[in-house]
C-alpha cells in the first residue's frame, strides 16, 4: 500500500437540514443524501507525490442513506496539478491505497456504483474554518458559498460544531450554511442547507488524531 498523509481544509455542502442528522447516525433529512465538496491541502504526499497547495472537489449522489449504496459520483483535479499529482488525487478520493472504511473517501467510493469521469478543471477554493466562510468556484460545474448560520431574532452569526472523536473525516467541524449549484453529472440547487467547515488531517490508516 502506497502512504499517503494530507492536511489541510474542507468545505461540505449537502442537501440536509443544519446538524445533517447522518451525523448522528441517523436517515438523511429528506431521504436521499446530495452534496458538493471542497478541499484545500495545505501539505501532503502520496508516496514520492508532493500534494503541497493543491486543490480538489467533489460531487456525490446517493437516491437514499449512504450506507444503502447505489451511488453516484464525480471527482474534480485541478488544472494546474501534473499528470502524477492529478492521479495522487484521484486514487485517494477513491479510497485506493486507504485502508478499507477508514476515511469518508473510502466509505463514500464502497457506496458507489456509478463514477463518472474524473474531470480536470480551474478550481477556485477560499475557506476560513473558524470564521465559517468558503467560496467554491469550478467554471461550468459547481458554484457555492458558506456562510455562518444566522440567528433569526438577531440576525448575529451563530456557531455549532460537531466533535467526533471516532470519525472517519474529522475530528471537529464547524457549522454552516451553504448555498451551492451545480450542473453537468450530478446537478446540485442548495440553499441554505447544512455546511461543514473542518480542519483534514488524514493519511491511509484513516484520521491522525491530536
Amino acid at each position: 500500500m502506497i502512504d499517503w498523509r494530507i492536511r489541510g481544509r474542507e468545505f461540505v455542502n449537502c442537501n440536509c437540514d443544519y446538524g445533517c442528522p447522518c451525523q448522528f447516525n441517523a436517515l438523511p433529512t429528506h431521504g436521499d443524501c446530495r452534496a458538493a465538496c471542497g478541499y484545500q491541502i495545505d501539505e501532503g504526499h502520496f508516496g514520492d507525490v508532493k500534494l503541497d497547495g493543491l486543490l480538489a472537489a467533489g460531487m456525490w449522489s446517493w437516491p437514499g442513506p449512504i450506507h444503502e449504496g447505489n451511488g453516484t459520483r464525480q471527482l474534480i483535479v485541478p488544472e494546474n496539478a501534473n499528470e502524477a499529482q492529478r492521479d495522487a488525487l484521484e486514487k485517494i478520493m477513491s479510497g485506493e491505497e486507504t485502508e478499507p472504511m477508514t476515511t469518508m473517501w473510502s466509505v463514500f467510493d464502497a457506496m458507489t456504483t456509478t463514477r463518472l469521469e474524473t474531470l480536470v478543471k480551474p478550481i477556485e477554493f477560499e475557506i476560513d474554518v473558524n470564521e465559517r466562510t468558503a467560496r467554491l468556484l469550478v467554471p461550468g460545474v459547481i458554484d457555492g458559498i458558506g456562510e455562518p448560520i444566522l440567528n433569526p431574532v438577531t440576525g448575529n452569526p451563530h456557531r455549532a460544531r460537531i466533535d467526533l472523536p471516532h470519525g472517519f473525516e474529522y475530528e471537529l467541524a464547524e457549522m454552516g450554511s451553504g448555498t451551492t449549484k451545480t450542473t453537468g453529472g450530478i446537478e446540485l440547487d442548495l440553499v441554505k442547507s447544512y455546511a461543514q467547515l473542518a480542519e483534514l488531517h488524514l493519511s491511509n490508516a484513516g484520521v491522525i488524531r491530536q
